[in-house]
């Protein structure tokens, strides 16, 4: 668990179903582009429940670790952030984020990736993070930059949101 001001973040729990399920919907428009896959896991209470349960065993198993933001004191999940594409090999992940619109632009994220990027440097032993971003994307970029990540390249085609053609992504990266 990390602690910061009057926000937390730590890993997902089952009973985090109901929070992320109120967040996906409350933000449905603004994350169904670059958050498709999770909108749609979490469109109705029992499907918010079902993704809890995977994903708490995927964080066990080491495949996937999902983190909650929660404002202290609360059961109101502000955001997500995922540690993904876990390559042990390699020792790499990459980061995944989204914040309810009422908490963008306050610094939340930044703070969260700045510190989960410590965290899994020494706790998960990864050598090297990415953040993956549209470059339209200012917000998410300027947490790139934020938390110390250097660009590294233009991946062609790299994203397809729902119905729409590929886009092409800018790769940010930070080194132990």
């Amino acid at each position: 668990m990390i602690k910061f001001e009057t926000h937390t973040v730590r890993k997902i729990y089952v009973e985090d179903a109901k929070g992320i399920h109120a967040l996906m919907i409350a933000n449905k428009e603004r994350f169904k582009t670059y958050f498709p896959k999770t909108l749609d896991q979490n469109l109705t209470l029992e499907a918010s429940l079902k993704f809890t349960q995977e994903k708490t065993t995927l964080f066990a198993a080491k495949e996937e670790f999902l983190f909650v933001i929660k404002k202290n004191y609360t059961d109101q999940i502000l955001g997500l952030i995922y540690i993904k594409e876990l390559d042990w090999t390699k020792r790499q992940g990459e980061f995944a984020y989204c914040i309810d619109a009422n908490f963008q632009g306050k610094g939340l994220i930044s703070k969260a990736v700045k510190r989960l990027s410590e965290y899994a440097f020494k706790e998960f032993g990864l050598k090297t993070l990415q953040i993956i971003v549209h470059k339209d994307n200012k917000a998410s970029a300027k947490v790139a930059e934020k938390c110390n990540f250097s660009w590294q390249k233009t991946l062609l085609k790299e994203f397809t949101p729902p119905n729409e053609s590929p886009l092409d992504m800018e790769l940010y990266e930070l080194y132990q």
